[in-house]
């Protein structure tokens, strides 16, 4: 019994497609779309966390991020500062001492959470963390949905996958 094409469609979640086709998707999307979510005037000349060494290259990181952050919570959510801090942390160099793991910045995350409460994509869940409205998962679903076609598209072959 073979699947219809459109049943499967309707399936395919943010698990399910490639996450640097979805985060770029979805930085797109919320640039575009999304009003709420702007970078503030010191996101220029910040670093990510003191474990960089220069600041991004891209001007639109600051969407990407928020795409990033986004995806995060949908698959780990309710997920908090502190261990969004240790997902976007790295090795930090000492010089010659051994290197060490150091957190991200949270500014940075706390900023981007607050916007993503704004625009209605996330809220708290008491003291657990932050977690997606219905808003939110219909958006990153409709992204999936979105990204899956495209790749199918290109590679026709991968749609006995769905």
């Amino acid at each position: 019994m073979l699947l219809d094409i459109r049943k499967v469609m309707k399936l395919v979640t943010v698990r399910d497609v490639p996450p640097d086709i979805f985060i770029k998707n979805l930085a797109k999307y919320l640039k575009e779309r999304v009003g709420s979510i702007k970078p503030p005037e010191w996101a220029l000349y910040v670093k990510t966390g003191c474990h960089v060494e220069r600041i991004p290259e891209d001007l639109d990181w600051w969407y990407y991020r928020s795409a990033s952050i986004l995806r995060k919570i949908y698959l780990h959510g309710p997920i908090g500062v502190e261990r969004l801090r240790k997902k976007y942390g790295g090795r930090v160099d000492l010089g010659m001492q051994r290197k060490h793991v150091k957190k991200g910045g949270g500014a940075i995350i706390r900023n981007i959470l607050k916007q993503l409460e704004e625009s209605g994509l996330v809220t708290k869940d008491g003291n657990r963390g932050r977690v997606l409205t219905p808003q939110g998962r219909s958006l990153l679903d409709r992204i999936a949905m979105y990204t899956f076609k495209s790749i199918i598209r290109i590679q026709p072959k991968l749609k006995k996958y769905a």
